[in-house]
């Protein structure tokens, strides 16, 4: 009967299996944060192009009402470049988590390789040691014939 094959490093896998668990969440948290603030800039711009249309398109405006305008224009400009940056920063962002997730998946792999190289290493001995006890067996029971 032969012994069943353990690797002396399933603890380490398991852990670094473990890691790139958490690093895939943490990709798909800095996506979804992503994806909020591209909506959110949507949001902004098009609020930016109803107003700026809205403007143009009213006539005989009092001061007032035209200063108000700008200003709130203005500011939706001033919004939407703060909104774009946080965008830009948020994608940067996802980019490390799945650049860091590659990195995670590639330490797992590697060894995951190194357990099935030595899941067939230890069938081939295994393999021997039997054909071995087979090869000694049959020694020990032939008989020449008798002449």
């Amino acid at each position: 009967m032969s012994r069943p094959f353990r690797f002396n490093l399933q603890k380490v896998l398991d852990y670094r299996a473990q890691l790139e668990d958490q690093a895939k969440q943490a990709l798909v948290r800095a996506q979804q944060a992503h994806q909020e603030k591209a909506r959110e800039v949507a949001l902004l711009d098009g609020n930016l192009a109803r107003h700026m249309e809205a403007m143009s398109s009213q006539a005989m405006q009092s001061a007032a009402d035209i200063w108000l305008g700008r200003n709130y224009a203005k500011r939706l400009a001033e919004d939407l470049a703060l909104a774009r940056q946080a965008e830009a920063q948020l994608l940067h962002e996802a980019q490390e988590r799945r650049l860091e997730l590659v990195e995670k998946a590639k330490e797992r792999k590697l060894l995951e390789k190194l357990k099935e190289t030595q899941a067939k290493r230890h069938e081939q001995e295994e393999f021997r040691k039997e054909q071995a006890g087979f090869d000694e067996m049959a020694t020990l029971r032939y008989r020449p014939p008798v002449v």
